[in-house]
């Protein structure tokens, strides 16, 4: 092996242990658990497939908590084998043995792509997304689940599909702040307006902002750019997700940034249609918010103005686990213009 194999070999290794050591801490799960839109979405869609789950065995992957396998076991579940590879799987065994549930709940410590469990299962049940979705890349461990798991036929994902959504905002907040060191000679005679190109390199980078957006700074009907089916997707096609998007302004406005967010589906047999977890503006927030996309400079656009472009969404050549990505967009009659981003790689400083 090459010293450039083994570097990277290592520093996917401590990358890893970072990013399972951030779920060591309480703060991360009171977060999501205190999402009522997440937690009571994942209760119902369990206990609406409680048909698929009675006297069945359940893989949870990435377990946390466990409190998606409690949820299975008041579905029916015979089994639950709740896999979770950081130190959270200590208080999970406290809290399913307090719930009197671990006669039913195995929590087995490590990674999906480690354990051993002791037969094949009937469902996999999950709360992989990230930020954008793909944050994170904890879908390539359900898919390895699937695949090596999973009975087939008739194994059952929850959820099984997601999608991926864009659409042309105007968010006031970022304008607001640049135009901030316009204002300070007025207030204090002192004149910083030369700090404004400043201020835009550093507010309008590369990076994606994790931030609420409102229905009010929407500028179009969100176009679906990605869909993912949990029963055929490959981790070899998470390399590389994309689609072209096509939008219509609603009207005047200038359009400073994208706002790009996801829905996940779970299937409800007795309806017609599948219950939706959905992360969308014009949704109740949730602890994913939106990610948000600046642009170098606003553009103008007018009632029916077209906005169209492709996506491109793919891991980090410095992290598998930070995702990144590449925008082309026009607008109008503009040309094309294209910028990637990324969420900022904690592991950088620690791993350089």
């Amino acid at each position: 092996m090459s010293q450039t194999a083994k570097k990277r070999k290592c520093d996917k290794t401590r990358q890893d242990n970072l990013y399972f050591d951030s779920y060591s801490d309480v703060t991360i799960h009171e977060e999501m658990i205190a999402d009522h839109v997440r937690t009571n979405t994942y209760r119902l869609a369990i206990l609406t497939n409680s048909e698929s789950i009675r006297g069945k065995v359940v893989l949870d992957v990435g377990a946390g908590t466990g409190v998606l396998s409690m949820f299975c076991v008041q579905a029916g579940a015979k089994k639950v084998y709740a896999v979770e590879a950081c130190s959270i799987a200590e208080q999970a065994v406290k809290i399913i043995k307090h719930n009197s549930m671990d006669d039913t709940i195995q929590v087995i410590r490590g990674t999906v792509e480690t354990v051993e469990l002791p037969e094949m299962v009937d469902v996999i049940v999950s709360e992989w997304m990230g930020y954008a979705l793909l944050h994170e890349s904890m879908l390539n461990s359900v898919l390895y689940a699937r695949d090596k798991w999973l009975k087939n036929p008739g194994g059952v994902i929850l959820p099984n599909k997601a999608e991926l959504f864009i659409t042309p905002i105007s968010e006031p907040v970022v304008e607001d702040r640049l135009y901030f060191w316009y204002t300070l000679k007025d207030k204090y005679g002192v004149d910083m307006s030369c700090m404004s190109d400043f201020a835009r390199k550093c507010i309008k980078n590369s990076d994606i902002s994790v931030s609420p957006v409102t229905a009010e700074d929407v500028l179009s009907h969100p176009a679906r750019f990605a869909e993912l089916d949990l029963y055929t997707a490959t981790v070899e096609q998470m390399r590389s997700v994309k689609g072209h998007f096509r939008c219509e302004s609603f009207g005047s406005a200038a359009v400073n940034a994208f706002c790009v967010y996801f829905t996940v589906s779970f299937p409800c047999p007795d309806k017609p249609q599948a219950l939706v977890l959905s992360t969308s503006p014009f949704k109740p927030e949730t602890h994913w918010k939106q990610a948000v996309l600046y642009l170098d400079e606003p553009v103008d656009v007018m009632q029916d103005t077209l906005v169209s472009g492709e996506v491109n969404m793919y891991p980090s050549e410095e992290s598998d686990r930070h995702i990144c990505i590449h925008l082309e967009y026009t607008v109008g009659q503009q040309k094309t213009q294209s910028k990637t981003f990324s969420i900022p790689d904690w592991t950088a400083e620690t791993l350089s």
